[in-house]
């Protein structure tokens, strides 16, 4: 029984810390990228929102899933979306965009 009592952990979202770090780094990434230029809104401002989002969503996803295999392959996902809003703040910090 540890492996259910685990996995229903492991699927009860709003308990996941992982999930709950990349909530706030998107909002905190659209509280940043407000600042930018507008003519940057279907740039970087729209491309680094949405891998923002997708960080927690794809977590989420897995999170909803019936494997752990499953939820592994999300958290990938979610990782890979990290690094790509990564490149895009240092692109943007690079331009001058946003100063971290």
């Amino acid at each position: 029984m540890p492996e259910t009592n685990n996995f229903y952990k492991m699927n009860n979202l709003k308990e996941l810390k992982i999930w709950n770090k990349a909530i706030d780094l998107a909002v905190d990434v659209y509280k940043a990228t407000s600042t930018y230029p507008s003519d940057e809104r279907f740039g970087l401002t729209s491309q680094s929102r949405r891998a923002a989002v997708s960080n927690p969503s794809n977590i989420a996803e897995g999170a909803g899933r019936n494997l752990p295999k499953e939820f592994n392959n999300f958290l990938g996902i979610a990782n890979g979306s990290f690094y790509e809003l990564q490149t895009q703040l240092v692109i943007a910090n690079k331009l001058t965009i946003l100063k971290f």
